[in-house]
Formats: structure tokens, C-alpha cells, sequence
């Protein structure tokens, strides 16, 4: 479809219904982390209180935690339209449950054959239960040569989990260490981090000269290539998208931003 005369395209938007995860294990509840120990991947989907956007990645006993509630759905197939249709920033509204009316906004994305991440207020949270019903407002856009500040930029050697998936309904996880003197610095949830060398436009990959930029939406992981995952938003040619890296000063992601407080 195109716009009439010389006006650009319009959006289309698509309302799409996520259903609220309930977190699984398998027959043994244990991971186990570089060093051997086991652990119980406390965090990991279903419904997550507690953490906010801006939190630390590392500052919590938890694996691939998000700040809010993953969304599914039980046929493969709308669920992959899920995870591919939503974008960071879309509105979301609770349709069942003791939560019903509730506002929330897409924050991210999780693998495990696609998860939407959405933030809603702790109170919300709190009335939520797994097997709910969310409406999404699904609509994207693109654009040209940017300019984007970040909180760091990494190398594409780091990223671990999400390599080879498509970047439409998948995260990619960053091998990062936690912040001291080996480690690469603080990262916090809804930080917009670069990695370069990574072309995401379509399967996420190693490509020289490409920069890829994305959100921090969990948290960090014991599981070995596993790490703090980011949702990729911007990707192309370095001369095309300059990340500028301000680990002091940046600002990404908030919840007073998507009106979350």
C-alpha cells in the first residue's frame, strides 16, 4: 500500500493478544554456571516484581529476569506474529484477570521461540496471574542515518545466546562481565547498548562494519553464553549509525518515560 500524491506511507497498526507466561522448568529444576555450582533459574519468564528499568543487570539473584510479565500464546504460529509485530514502546492493556485495564508498554523481548517483555506498575504486577489475557497496539517505523547515545559499545565477540536468530522475535545476549576492575562497567535495565560488527536486519550476525543498537530488557545469567540481553532497534552500516558511548551521563529506557509512574 502507498500514501496518495507525494505523502509517505502510513503505518498500519495490528492489535495482537499476548497471554500472560507461566514460568517452566524442566524435569530437573538445576542449571549449572561456568563454575560448576547448580542453581535454580529463579526469574526466568512468567511474571517478574520487584525490578524496575533502570536497575542494575548484574545487581540481582536471578536468571534472564525482565522487569514485567512475558507475554506468549499458545498457538506457534500467532505467537511467532507476537514477536515479530511488536515493537519497544507499544501500548499494552490487561483484558482479564483481577488486573483488567491495566496499562503496560513493550519493553523488549526474550528467545525460547519468542516472548514479548512488558512493563506494567508494581501494584499491577501484583494482580497479575499466568493465563491472563494482554491487548498490544503493534506498530513500528524506520529511519535514516542517526546518531544514538548509548550507554557502552561492545565488540560482536561478546555476544553469546540470539546469535543466527531473527531479530524480529528474538534478544541477543552479551557475554558481559559484572561491573569491577576486569569487568566492562555498570549496565542497567533499559540501557541502550551497541554492538559492532553485528548486522540484525534479518538473522542476527557477525558483518564487518555494521553496528547494531539495542535495549537491555534481562538481566544477567550464570548459564554459560548466556548474559544481559538486549532487543536490537537500530542496525546498518557504521558511516550510517553512529553509537556515541557515555557511560556516566546516559539515559535510556525509563519508566517515567513510558508513563509507568
Amino acid at each position: 500500500m502507498t500514501g496518495s500524491g507525494t505523502s509517505p506511507p502510513r503505518l498500519v497498526a495490528v492489535n495482537l493478544l499476548g497471554v500472560v507466561e507461566h514460568p517452566a522448568l524442566s524435569d530437573t529444576p538445576y542449571r549449572v554456571d561456568p563454575d560448576g555450582r547448580s542453581y535454580v533459574p529463579a526469574g526466568d519468564g512468567g511474571i517478574v516484581m520487584d525490578l524496575c528499568l533502570g536497575d542494575s543487570v548484574f545487581g540481582l539473584l536471578g536468571d534472564h529476569a525482565a522487569p514485567g510479565a512475558c507475554l506468549v500464546h499458545p498457538d506457534p504460529a500467532a505467537r511467532h506474529a507476537l514477536a515479530s509485530y511488536c515493537c519497544i514502546g507499544n501500548q499494552a492493556r490487561v483484558r482479564t484477570g483481577e488486573a483488567a485495564g491495566a496499562h503496560g508498554v513493550v519493553i523488549g523481548k526474550r528467545g525460547e521461540e519468542g516472548r514479548v517483555i512488558v512493563a506494567l506498575g508494581q501494584d499491577d504486577l501484583g494482580r497479575l496471574r499466568p493465563g491472563d489475557q494482554v491487548a498490544v497496539r503493534a506498530a513500528g517505523a524506520g529511519g535514516g542515518a542517526v546518531t544514538v547515545g548509548v550507554r557502552m559499545s561492545v565488540a560482536s565477540r561478546l555476544a553469546g545466546n540470539g546469535i543466527g536468530r531473527p531479530s524480529v522475535a528474538w534478544d541477543l545476549d552479551l557475554q558481559l562481565p559484572p561491573p569491577g576492575p576486569d569487568g566492562a562497567g555498570d549496565l542497567a535495565l533499559g540501557d541502550l547498548i551497541a554492538v559492532t560488527d553485528l548486522d540484525a536486519r534479518y538473522n542476527m550476525g557477525y558483518r564487518r562494519g555494521w553496528v547494531t543498537v539495542g535495549v537491555v530488557g534481562h538481566g544477567a545469567s550464570p548459564l554459560p553464553g548466556h548474559g544481559p540481553g538486549m532487543t536490537p532497534i537500530l542496525t546498518g552500516p557504521a558511516a550510517a549509525l553512529r553509537p556515541v558511548p557515555d557511560a556516566a551521563g546516559h539515559v535510556g529506557l525509563t519508566a517515567a518515560m513510558v508513563k509507568l509512574q
